[in-house]
């Protein structure tokens, strides 16, 4: 057998850089992925940070979307009871359905924040961002 040079190992990736910390102490994707639970995290985040921009964006996203979501579940609830059995039926599949797509968009947007990725909620981001601004909705 010739002699042959070993392979040498391939290199490791970079680990990503870390996200400075947020005037809250946390790094900023720890601070954004907890501002995203819907209301209250973004209400908590909103108030208590004040420099990191990435941070006060998933805060103010979250506080349009926990409101989003909570309007959803009270005009469900006062529509349920005033519909016929085969529309109630029909109003719980359309609930089921929201709430499923509710509960992926907050993961989503949970995972995206914790990797470091600003990233919009259609029509609820574009709100937000412009909440940040300064503008009017």
């Amino acid at each position: 057998m010739p002699d042959q040079e070993p392979i040498p190992p391939a290199p490791q990736p970079s680990p990503a850089p870390e996200a400075g910390p947020s005037s809250t102490g946390l790094p900023s994707n720890i601070a954004a992925a907890i501002a995203c639970i819907p209301l209250i995290g973004g209400i908590i985040f909103y108030l208590l940070e004040k420099r990191d921009s990435f941070v006060r964006f998933y805060a103010m996203q979250s506080i349009i979307f926990g409101g989003a979501w909570i309007l959803f579940a009270i005009v469900y609830s006062m529509a349920h009871p005033a519909i016929g059995l085969f529309f109630a039926v029909l109003l719980w599949i359309i609930w089921a359905l929201v709430s499923i797509g509710f509960l992926v968009l907050f993961i989503v947007t949970v995972v995206k924040a914790f990797t470091g990725v600003r990233w919009e909620i259609p029509y609820i981001g574009p709100m937000a961002r412009k909440q940040m601004e300064g503008g009017a909705v």
